[in-house]
This record gives structure tokens, sequence and C-alpha cells, in this order.
């Protein structure tokens, strides 16, 4: 399948298709894992098909940056050793010591504590806003000195939604970039470039990658200036992927969009679930009609993910407790593999916005809904509660 067809093609056949041509030589349709640091020349100078060093440029991760670029529907995608190296070149890529940031007011707590105390350091300051309130966003922005908007769209953990479309045009208009972390969402359920966002970034571990058994993140950009920028600070700064990394995200990616729709599924009918249950205050989740970003999400997105927060009516010691009982539902950090998993994210993931604007609620549980069958999570879900 030629490149050009690839580009046409609906998101399965890109994402399994795209960034990668048969091995002239064998044939093999899948993408070698090319474990070399360095590469013969030709001459001094005389580098084959630019790859000269496997920081600068890969092979394997050459393939898994044109898969992710195409199902991003940018111009160039980007690899890197963890979504927070992702996130730090962006930053450093982007912004110099004297600019300003907008980021959201319930941000992942590894993205805030990477504004908060190393990039504020370095000397970028930094204002939180609520993504779901354009005019909040556009208040927080300082004229002149704001170089980025960084949104999450639905923010981890309280799944706000911001309007993509808004935003983009509410950071064009202070000559900022638009950068959206579409991790939730992933590139099945949600594509920022194609609504005016300047660049994305995704923590491959998540969805992408699906399985939980590598660590990775990825830029994507629909600027070739832009492009350039984070190109050259990927090689400077060095934290890339290693060719098995990047065989292993290439591999989930290609199934992706079946994953996504189990994960929908299930998410729905556990949402269901939850909100008939006495035990439980309030369900976070952008596909009811009650959530406040509704519309927007539903005006974005190809359907509403498999991430559900919810609030229990006992505290914060039932929210525990909920979280010790659960079986199936495997207590734990990260989300999006094919594993559901539970967590506390005052106690876990965002410990380090406790006691800032960021804190989130002590009863409040995250969910990742996993493949399994969906029966099965129901029962562990009624046992953890009862």
């Amino acid at each position: 399948m030629t490149q050009e067809h690839t580009n046409k093609s609906g998101f399965e056949t890109r994402a399994i298709h795209a960034g990668y041509e048969p091995d002239a030589m064998t044939g093999a349709v899948i993408p070698p894992i090319y474990a070399t640091s360095t590469y013969k020349q030709d001459g001094v100078g005389g580098m084959r098909g630019g790859y000269e060093y496997s920081r600068s440029a890969n092979p394997t991760r050459t393939a898994l940056e044109g898969a992710l670029a195409s199902v991003e529907e940018g111009e160039r995608g980007f690899a890197f050793a963890s979504g927070l190296a992702a996130e730090d070149t962006i930053i450093r890529a982007l912004t110099a010591p004297g600019d300003h940031a907008v980021i959201p007011d319930d941000a992942y707590g590894g993205t805030f504590r990477l504004f908060d105390k190393v990039a504020r350091v370095w000397g970028l300051d930094h204002s939180p806003a609520a993504v779901s309130d354009v005019d909040a966003m556009r208040a927080a922005i300082v004229p002149g000195r704001t170089k980025i908007v960084w949104v999450e769209t639905p923010t981890n953990p309280m799944l706000n939604i911001g309007d993509i479309e808004s935003l983009a045009a509410v950071a064009h208009e202070a000559g900022a970039l638009l950068v959206v972390d579409n991790t939730f969402a992933s590139p099945y359920l949600q594509q920022p470039l194609t609504l005016g966002a300047d660049v994305v970034v995704h923590s491959t571990t998540k969805y992408v990658g699906g399985h939980s058994d590598v660590v990775g993140g990825a830029v994507v950009v629909r600027d070739l200036e832009v492009a350039d920028k984070i190109a050259f600070h990927q090689n400077s700064m060095g934290a890339v992927p290693g060719p098995f990394d990047c065989f292993l995200t290439h591999r989930g990616l290609k199934t992706l969009g079946v994953r996504m729709d189990r994960h929908c599924d299930n998410a729905e009918k556990v949402v269901e679930f939850l909100g008939s249950h006495a035990k439980v205050a309030e369900v976070i989740y952008p596909g009811l009609g009650s959530h406040p970003g509704h519309a927007v999400a539903a005006k974005q997105m190809k359907r509403f993910g498999g991430i559900i927060s919810f609030r229990v009516t006992g505290g914060e010691q039932q929210a525990l407790d909920v979280c010790a009982k659960a079986e199936v539902f495997t207590l734990g950090e990260s989300l999006g593999g094919v594993e559901s998993l539970i967590e506390h994210p005052g106690r876990m993931t965002h410990a380090s916005v406790a006691g800032t604007d960021l804190e989130v609620p002590s009863d409040l549980i995250r969910l990742s809904v996993g493949i399994e069958t969906v029966e099965d999570l129901l029962a562990d879900l009624d046992r953890a509660l009862a």
C-alpha cells in the first residue's frame, strides 16, 4: 500500500499500514526491531536513508513516528521515552525563560509537577485555568508572554472537557500555540490537529500501547517549522525510546480502534451501574447528558472513552476501602491497558497537587475500564461497594 493511498484511508487502515512499507529484501510486513546503535556510512557523510546514530533516528522508531503522524492527521510525529519526556521537549522547544504558559487547573499531577517544580525553576511561569471555561483560559493569558496554552481534554481525573476549536482561536489570537494532551481520548476518538490545535502530546504508555508493557510518549505537529524545533530538541536532549519499546508501541497502535470500541462499550455499562448505586454520590463521565461538557465532547469526540471518575457517599475512607476490595479491577496507577484499573487519585496519581488549587476530592475514585467481560467488572464493583 503506497503512502498516498494510506493517507486517504480510514483510521484502522492507517493504524495498521502507515509509516512502513513491507521490507524490500524479505517482504516482512511488520517493521523489524533494529537493535543497533550506529550505522555503516558509505564514505564520510554518506548515510543510508539518513541513519547515522540511533539517538538521532532508528528505522523501528521511524515507522512508529510515521504511523503516529498519520492517525493524528499531522505532518510529523515524534516518539519519546515517556509522556513526560515528550512534554518536557515541547516546553524546551517552544518556550524560553521569561515566557508564560496556561495549564489546566486540574492537570495530571505529573504535568503540574513538571511545570511547577522543573519549568518554573528554568524560568517558565504558568497560570492554571479551567479548560471548560473559554473566558477563563483567555483571562489567564499574559499578553506578549504566553507562548503555549496547554489543554487536557478530557482532563485527568475530573474529566472536564475543553472546546479545542474555541481554545485554538483564543491561543492564536494571543500569538500562542495550543498544545492538547490527547492521552485520555486517544487518536481514535479525537484528532485535535483537525480542530485547530498546533501540537498533540500523548503518554503512549496508555491507550496507544494499550497492554501495560511499555512506557512511551509521542508528539505530533501540523506545522513543519514547529516540527523542526521539536526534532532538534528530541535529538539534542535525547529522551528517545529504544527499538524494542517502539516495536511494542507500534504493535499496540495497530489494534487501537477495536480496543477503544470495547473500552467504550464496557465503560458505558459501568456508568449505568454506578449511576443507580446507593453508595455512589456522583458519576463523572462525558458521555452522560448531565455532564457539563457533554455537548462539546459529543461534537469533537467519536465516543466518550474508557475512563470514569466517581465519588462515594462515605468519604475518603470508603473510597480507600473500595479500592482495596476490588479484585478484577487492579489497584494501580496508569490507565488505558487491556486490564481494568482502579485508583485513589488523591493518594496516588495526584498526590503531588495536594494542598494546591489542583487538589482533587478525597472521596474520588478513578477507573480505567478495560476490555474484560463486562459482567465480571460489574460484579467486582458491586462487591467492592457492598
